[in-house]
């Protein structure tokens, strides 16, 4: 088979216009960038005003393995197998950050022949709206330190400031810096961090705003740093969060682009979903559901990480109500999960992993069975797509079937869209239908507004998580109680944690029992409108692998690029 790159090139796309005229999308409404992407002018919200939404479509997994478990494929795959059975529907996904491009996992624009294209453009840089997010985040820390240089107005303690700089490549080097040390000129010396892009305050901002005045509204509601006296100072304090929104005035706006089979995809955000809600952008969400019949969404990682901050948080602050969602699983993860092999990005794949192992799958669906839970926890019906594999046997697919069924499952179905589009995902298609018509789903939060953050913290560990409680260090027990004193306290809570465990220890496989969360620290998004709790090791900023994805890219002949995957 033909890689990704490949069938990507070798597909001529249809030009954007068409794609936006199928849609109803009017002239006016679209901003042409080449002849294969667009952005939507949202205007369009207000002339659509009045047309019934769509069903809205989770796209989540269970726990995955450093490979991924094609969550992206399965969605475009599923736009495309609904289609084919002649439902109307489109997909709303994450921009890739570049960090992971260039780092272990490559693009994220899905693969084979369910993939969003252009893939090149996709996965490089697409419309500025990562730079946009990094420049206005960079812009505000700049402002907080040259207040500090002449003469600190505000009064602001510099020890207190919690406000990053971000960039969008993974860098391990600059998770802990010092700034400021280029003498009376070169700003005060002080202690500071960087993110990466896609875990910063303002891409959650730009995923969860409703439109240019709440972006505007948010931005100037983040919190950079304390006063002497303990009281927050913000970005309206600072004088500086109009001209962050004048830095997004564009990336607000979703990008359109299309399948290879010609099928719409807004394109919007990109949050990590194991340190920040993970999600695509509550615009595009609402642009799409007043476009189609269903909208398929997806958010990152497993069920118990962007699955549960999709609900917890994109559902809780933007009144989205999921219909359905489907659970993404493949049988060589669940062989991983049940004990047998290791899997580890850019080396040949373990052996065991390509022979039927029965028992194995048997063992680690109990993976597959949590993560269904998880999402019945939130009254929300669930189909299982088995991502096909050439090794995948009957009898192993079989296993799975039984375990999903006798989790809460209604079906479990096996699709072939990698290698057939969305044929392939007939089936699959088919089984969406068939539970959207069924409306079964009555969406319910984990937690109520006004439980205090820590007994929120503690819903999400024990009952997503499978956790036996949580342990709350000092550090972060003292920014809790610092937020809630602030007024913070109804906020709902985001914990970062590692993606490759439901627990905090990336070792532990399957459905880890008998352990206990640690909680190292705290942070406030209040633009963003949560709190992020951190667990264990996690970092905000990444570092490259030995051999990052980057070393196989090239550029050959006019500026084809080669090696991107």
């Amino acid at each position: 088979m033909l890689s990704s790159l490949d069938i990507a090139l070798a597909v001529r796309p249809k030009p954007i216009e068409n794609i936006a005229r199928a849609l109803g999308i009017l002239p006016e409404e679209l901003e042409l960038h080449g002849r294969f992407i667009a952005k939507v002018d949202l205007a369009m919200l207000s002339r659509l005003a009045g047309k019934a939404p769509g069903k809205l479509v989770l796209v989540t997994a269970i726990t995955p393995t450093p490979l991924g478990e094609g969550k992206t494929t399965t969605t475009l795959g599923l736009v495309d197998g609904l289609n084919y059975v002649g439902v109307r529907a489109a997909a709303t996904v994450r921009q890739p950050s570049l960090g992971p491009v260039f780092g272990i996992k490559g693009g994220a624009n899905g693969g084979g022949y369910a993939q969003v294209v252009p893939m090149v453009e996709f996965n490089l840089h697409l419309t500025g709206d990562a730079h946009a997010v990094g420049a206005a985040n960079n812009l505000a820390a700049a402002f907080l330190d040259n207040h500090l240089h002449h003469g600190n107005a505000l009064k602001i303690d510099p020890l207190s400031v919690t406000w990053p700089r971000v960039l969008d490549i993974s860098d391990r080097a600059l998770r802990e810096v010092v700034v400021g040390l280029g003498g009376k000129e070169g700003g005060i010396p002080r202690q500071e961090e960087f993110f990466i892009t896609a875990a910063s305050e303002v891409m959650a901002i730009l995923a969860m705003a409703g439109g240019l005045e709440d972006l505007r509204a948010r931005l100037g509601r983040v919190v950079l740093a304390r006063r002497t006296d303990g009281s927050p100072v913000t970005a309206d304090d600072l004088k500086v969060a109009g001209s962050m929104a004048v830095l997004l005035r564009e990336a607000i706006k979703p990008n359109l682009m299309q399948t290879l089979e010609g099928n719409p995809v807004l394109v919007h955000a990109g949050p990590f979903g194991n340190i920040a809600q993970g999600t695509s952008s509550v615009l595009a969400d609402r642009l799409a559901l007043q476009l189609c019949e269903v909208v398929c969404t997806e958010a990152g990682f497993g069920a118990d990480l962007g699955g549960e901050k999709f609900f917890d948080i994109k559902c809780r602050h933007s009144g989205l109500v999921p219909d359905a969602a489907v659970m993404v699983a493949t049988i060589r993860a669940l062989k991983m999960h049940g004990g047998v092999g290791r899997i580890v990005s850019g080396k040949p794949l373990d052996a065991a992993l390509t022979r039927e192992d029965v028992e194995a799958v048997r063992r680690g669906a109990s993976n597959l069975a949590k993560q269904i839970e998880n999402v019945r926890a939130f009254g929300i019906p669930v189909v299982v797509a088995i991502n096909s594999f050439p090794t995948d046997t009957p009898a192993e697919v079989a296993a799975v079937r039984e375990v999903a069924k006798a989790a809460g499952a209604r079906e479990a179905v096996t699709s072939t869209h990698f290698a057939e589009g969305g044929r392939g995902a007939e089936a699959l298609a088919r089984a969406v239908r068939s539970m959207l018509e069924a409306d079964e789903g009555r969406f319910q939060p984990l937690y109520p507004d006004e439980w205090p953050l820590a007994r929120k913290i503690e819903a999400v560990a024990t009952r997503m998580y499978g956790a036996d409680g949580v342990d709350v260090l000092i550090k972060a027990a003292r920014q809790l109680a610092d937020f809630e004193k602030l007024g913070y306290g109804r906020l709902p809570v985001c914990i970062a944690k590692t993606h490759l465990s439901l627990s905090h220890e990336p070792e532990l496989k399957g459905r880890p029992s008998g352990f206990r969360l640690p909680i190292r620290e705290a942070r406030l998004s209040a633009g963003a409108g949560f709190v992020t709790a951190v667990a264990g090791e996690m970092r905000l900023m990444p570092g490259l692998p030995s051999h990052p994805s980057g070393e196989t890219m090239d550029v050959e002949g006019a500026g084809k690029v080669v090696g991107l995957h």
